[in-house]
């Protein structure tokens, strides 16, 4: 019984424990199931209140679009009738100004009938009243309206002729005075030191036993300067002195300093004669760079190139009548400006004009163009302006001046050479020159007088108008300028001028 009771009891409590587990389960699942029944009941509603939401949004949403559809159609039918308004307006203001166009129209043309129907009136009553004139002079209205210009020309001409030569008198007193005031204002203020030069240059020697060391063996040391320089070197029987001879100035003075510092450093011989020329050389190059640097410098002018700051430092080596070319251009530079400042023309203009003008002499070319022409060519090169270049061009009158500035470049060209010291000459030979000059022109038969004008370089010829006719003038001029060629030894070039006038002269009494 007890062991039965061992064996129930377990199985009792299994079954029992088995029972509540069951039950529990049980318990859970329904309890399960009805959470999820609330929740999905929970879904179901909130999906329901969101849908409801979303078609109220998209109600008023469609309600707001309609509304803004309804106001922009109400704007856009409002506009349509404004338009509608002013087309109307137009169109009545059109139909006005159409009436009083026709109107106006209409006036016209009965003003043009009744002004052509008075013109036809007019025209018979001058008819009459030519015909009536003519019946009274006797002159037909051809010759009346010649008589009447004619007289009308005469006054006319007679009054101009009066008027010209009052302005003629006024303008030749005002501006001889005025241009005498300039000119001297201009001399007066101008104060540059005048440098005379020559072709040859003397080295003082400290006694006469050095020439025979300047000459060395067999010549050698004379052979080899005159090489190296291109100098004539002179040795006679001149006490303590040697003497160089060339044309080309920079040479000489290379060849000149270079002697001096070999009599100073006493060793004399080919290999020395070669280092003291080269480095004189070095020296007087640079020197070139700064005189020409120098005088731009002084004048104020920029912007030039090297080859024409070199062109016009060779011009401090020459020299034209004892003049010095550089000083003479810068001068003429400082005269150029002041005479423009004076009369108001371009003054920056002028002294770079004036600069360079004698610029072709400072050029190293073998053309056989004269200085100017050459002067010419390198400022085209050198990209000045047009004007400068033919104020070059023209200062000695090769071409005919095109602006104020090329004719004051000449004027003052013309100051810096006539001026008293500027310029050596015998008078014997320059006087001798012009006579020359005058005499060949005056051996032609119909010259009646013959002028040397501008220091030789223009001759000025006035011809017999009955003998001489135009084309003799010219043939005569050519035949001039030949003989000039044939006969006379001169720089540059001489202009041959034919003057052949008709001269009238009566007094009124």
């Amino acid at each position: 019984m007890g062991f039965l009771l061992y064996i129930i009891l377990p199985l009792a409590g299994l079954t029992l424990g088995w029972t509540i587990r069951w039950l529990y389960a049980r318990f859970q699942l329904t309890a399960s199931e009805q959470r999820a029944e609330r929740i999905k009941q929970d879904a179901i509603k909130e999906a329901e209140a969101k849908k409801k939401e979303i078609l109220l949004e998209a109600k008023e949403q469609v309600i707001r679009e309609r509304n803004q559809q309804e106001r922009e159609t109400r704007e856009r039918r409002a506009e349509l009738q404004r338009y509608e308004r002013r087309v109307l307006q137009k169109e009545e203001t059109i139909e006005k100004k159409t009436a009083q166009f026709e109107k106006i129209e209409q006036d016209f043309a009965d003003r043009d009938k009744a002004i052509l129907a008075r013109e036809a009136v007019l025209e018979q009553e001058e008819e009459r009243y030519r015909s009536e004139l003519e019946r009274i002079s006797g002159l037909s209205q051809e010759d009346a309206k010649k008589l009447i210009i004619q007289d009308l020309e005469n006054e006319a001409k007679h009054d101009a002729q009066a008027l010209i030569n009052k302005i003629e008198q006024e303008a030749n007193l005002s501006a001889e005075k005025k241009a005498r005031d300039i000119l001297v204002s201009t001399i007066q203020r101008v104060a540059t030191e005048v440098t005379g030069d020559v072709t040859v240059s003397t080295v003082t020697l400290p006694n006469d036993e050095m020439k025979g060391r300047i000459i060395g063996r067999e010549g050698r040391n004379i052979r080899t300067l005159e090489t190296l320089t291109g100098v004539d070197v002179i040795i006679d029987d001149t006490p303590e002195a040697v003497v160089i001879s060339c044309f080309d100035p920079v040479r000489r003075e290379i060849a000149k300093i270079a002697m001096e510092r070999l009599i100073v450093d006493g060793r004399i011989h080919p290999a020395r004669i070669e280092e003291i020329v080269t480095k004189v050389s070095k020296e007087i190059s640079q020197k070139i760079f700064e005189e020409g640097e120098k005088v731009l410098f002084d004048l104020g002018i920029h912007n030039i190139s090297q080859d024409a700051i070199r062109a016009l430092g060779r011009l401090y080596f020459r020299s034209s009548y004892g003049q010095n070319v550089l000083y003479h251009s810068k001068e003429v530079a400082v005269i150029a400006g002041i005479l423009a400042a004076e009369i108001g023309a371009n003054r920056e203009l002028a002294k770079r004009g004036a600069l360079l003008h004698d610029i072709g002499k400072g050029v190293e070319s073998d053309s056989d163009l004269n200085h100017a022409e050459i002067g010419m060519d390198m400022a085209r090169k050198m990209g000045e302006d047009s004007r400068i270049i033919n104020a070059i061009g023209s200062h000695h009158s090769d071409v005919e001046p095109s602006c104020i500035e090329s004719v004051l470049v000449q004027i003052a060209d013309a100051i810096s050479a006539a001026r008293p010291g500027a310029r050596r000459e015998t008078l014997d030979n320059y006087v001798k020159r012009l006579e020359n000059l005058e005499g060949i022109a005056e051996g032609f038969t119909g010259v009646d007088k013959a002028f040397a004008i501008q220091a030789g370089r223009e001759l000025r010829i006035i011809v017999n108008n009955d003998t001489i006719s135009e084309e003799l003038s010219k043939d005569l001029a050519k035949d001039i300028a030949k003989k000039i060629e044939n006969d006379l030894r001169y720089p540059g070039r001489i202009k041959v001028t034919i003057i052949r006038e008709t001269r009238i002269v009566e007094y009124a009494r």
